[in-house]
């Protein structure tokens, strides 16, 4: 593929909810464009975006794919992002890098729920924005009704370019509004002029009238002429809606059918025409308020949006050119990692096909494999002239998923294969909790989790089983109380002599563990007093026998005794260890269970739900919170235990459109039934 100039560079990614029609769209454009010569079908697995094993077996995307499409002498990198929840993260990252949002809308199912999520995103970022309403020649479908909607949400910005001609199975073609003039399509996608039936030159002229009238307001010298009934030509309409999509001013809607390739050249000419370039958008801050501009001659800066791993090819790292050039065989700074690398073959990919390129260049997105040191959110740049931009922030994952491998002797390979993963995709968090010794998988959700697991076994030929998950309970002592610890020993020769008198008592919550010597007359040598507090320690590891740490928790050493020749180190250990379950044991153990902070988003038509549940999971309500929109934050302190499936829940409970954040609070007790139920559960495992 040949180099582009910046000005001939557009950057789109195709947003909208799961099935809304994103990547037969994407099909459409690549086949219409000369770039294949047969269109993909998402039920045969063979679209060029979905090519990953798990995207064919689920019939949906899962991952941004990269599809460079020439048109009229400029190059639309396409951005297919995923349309579900649990691969927000993709399309996060994929919008980073994006100078304009498409959003395809179902003109059956309307504006749903993600789309929403991906719109409240865009507007964070400033992102402009044009729609696609797609899936017109569907039953069911209709157009007016999903602009009503989408200018119910959006906003009188929401300006149609162009209407159906037919409805349902009668749609054929489109009704341009800027030209007045209809077009039919045959199989192929190539239109030919045709009039514009009686019954819908009203409802064009409607819809022009008010397009000519936001095209007016857009300058002065065209509102003076528009007023006076002069005409505003067809150059000045293109280029007041360029300027209402660069300044998010206006939302052009444009009417397709992607599977029969009606609209898709017009969609195509719109983009390239009105379309926001990588001039037209602001200048990129670096950390420490550094800017770089998309100017070809300036200096190499570039960010990784997205990594592939594979077990054969390596480690594939798609960027954005933010400013300068980069080249092939060339020497580059990751000045986010501080290291060097060379970039070898540098390339553009058209879904999992490389087409090899010289260079990138400003404005532009590329990819280069095996980049040692390279993350998702690195900054790559000229040595001479360092920059780091703000980092891709992955939304926190969710959902706790505990795992082991199938097949023992597996875990070295479980753990290399899930960090590579990771790599590709850092909404993906591992942890090993030493308190459950557990192996925690967190994702996004079930549908996550579940390819993340599948990618293990495909591509690193790692098996797991998911496992119940722990909770980490932990314990602390009811009052005060004394222990006695006595470890004596003795069998001809050196013997096993400690004996040691402790206190103890509960601290506030918080507080952790502290340890005092009130040792007087030299009961104990200073030498062993360390010795009973591992002792101690050690005890409180186990929980006293519980099984559960130990915390928050006082311990004071006042009294003991000691042999001169059977006394050592490990006695006294022990001693200190028997002490404080003894102690412990007379305090009175408690349970105590994590909570944590829960915000959840809601809309406001489901506010008294979402509170009712967490009433049911123990949960203690602290106050709504109205943010506009129509949407609620309802905030609670939940126990963890209660709460490990919430991402699931939560998304049935609001048929999707309820969103949450959560984060470690605090332990507090567990109420008196239930930790019995605990502490007996536990036992039972203990012996098992």
């Amino acid at each position: 593929m040949k180099s582009y100039a910046t000005e001939n560079i557009r950057n789109i990614v195709l947003v909208g909810h799961g099935g809304s029609g994103k990547t037969s769209l994407a099909e459409a454009l690549l086949y219409r464009s000369g770039a294949t010569t047969r269109i993909g079908k998402i039920s045969e697995g063979n679209t060029l975006s979905d090519f990953d094993d798990e995207e064919i077996r689920r019939q949906i995307s899962v991952s941004t794919s990269l599809l460079p499409v020439e048109w009229d002498g400029h190059k639309i990198n396409v951005l297919d992002a995923p349309g579900y929840a649990d691969f927000i993260g993709e399309l996060r990252s994929a919008m980073r890098v994006a100078d304009l949002a498409l959003f395809v809308v179902s003109a059956v199912e309307g504006v749903e729920v993600q789309t929403t999520v991906a719109w409240n995103y865009a507007e964070e970022l400033g992102l402009p924005r044009m729609i696609l309403v797609n899936k017109v020649d569907r039953e069911n479908a209709s157009f007016r009704r999903t602009l009503d909607q989408m200018r119910e949400m959006w906003g009188k910005a929401v300006a149609p370019l162009s209407l159906p001609l037919g409805r349902e199975h009668d749609f054929r073609g489109i009704i341009s509004v800027i030209d007045a003039e209809a077009l039919e399509y045959d199989d192929k996608g190539q239109s030919k002029h045709a009039e514009v039936p009686e019954d819908r030159k009203e409802r064009l002229e409607e819809v022009r009238t008010d397009l000519l009238d936001s095209v007016a307001e857009s300058s002065d010298d065209l509102l003076e002429r528009y007023l006076e009934g002069g005409e505003i030509t067809r150059d000045e309409i293109v280029n007041a809606i360029h300027e209402g999509i660069d300044d998010a001013a206006m939302f052009p809607v444009m009417v397709a059918s992607a599977t029969r390739l009606i609209g898709i050249d017009r969609l195509a000419d719109v983009i390239v025409k009105a379309g926001p370039s990588p001039l037209d958008r602001p200048a990129t801050e670096a950390i420490g308020g550094k800017v770089r501009e998309p100017k070809p001659d300036g200096p190499m800066s570039a960010l990784i949006f997205k990594t592939l791993s594979d077990p054969y090819v390596g480690k594939v790292s798609f960027f954005k050119v933010v400013s300068g050039t980069l080249t092939a065989d060339g020497s580059i700074h990751n000045s986010t990692q501080k290291t060097d690398e060379r970039t070898g073959h540098v390339f553009t990919m058209r879904g999992k096909n490389q087409e090899q390129v010289d260079q990138v260049v400003a404005g532009d997105i590329g990819a280069a494999a095996k980049l040692a040191h390279a993350n998702t959110g690195d900054t790559l740049s000229d040595k001479a002239s360092p920059v780091v931009f703000p980092p891709i922030e992955p939304p926190e994952p969710l959902l706790p998923k505990a795992i082991e491998p199938k097949t023992k002797g597996d875990e070295d390979k479980l753990m290399i294969g899930l960090q590579r993963l990771i790599e590709e995709d850092p909404t993906v968090r591992l942890e090993r909790n030493d308190e459950t010794h557990q192996t925690i998988l967190w994702g996004m959700g079930d549908a996550h989790l579940d390819v993340i697991l599948h990618r293990l076994k495909d591509k690193f030929s790692v098996e797991v089983e998911e496992v119940p998950l722990k909770v980490p309970y932990r314990t602390t002592v009811r009052g005060k109380a004394e222990g006695l610890g006595r470890h004596v020993k003795q069998s001809g020769g050196h013997g096993q002599y400690g004996i040691c008198n402790i206190r103890i008592e509960p601290l506030g919550r918080g507080e952790g563990f502290v340890y005092e010597d009130k040792i007087f007359g030299g009961s104990i040598p200073h030498s062993f007093i360390p010795s009973v507090e591992k002792g101690v320690k050690a005890a409180m590891d186990q929980g006293a026998g519980t099984g559960f740490s130990m915390m928050d928790v006082k311990v004071e050493l006042y009294d003991g005794k000691y042999h001169t020749v059977d006394s050592n180190d490990f006695a006294f250990q022990m001693a200190g260890s028997l002490a404080l379950r003894d102690a412990a044991t007379k305090a009175g153990v408690v349970v105590l269970e994590p909570i944590w902070q829960l915000d959840v988003m809601v809309p406001e038509g489901s506010t008294g739900d979402v509170m009712g549940d967490l009433q049911k999971r123990r949960g203690i309500p602290e106050g709504i919170e109205t943010v506009g929109g129509g949407r609620q934050v309802v905030r609670a302190k939940v126990p963890f235990g209660e709460a490990t499936h919430y991402a699931t829940d939560l998304r049935s409970l609001t048929g999707g459109q309820g969103t949450f954040s959560w984060s470690f609070s605090r332990y507090q007790e567990v109420p008196h039934d239930l930790a019995n139920k605990i502490l007996e559960a536990a036992k039972a495992e203990a012996h098992s």
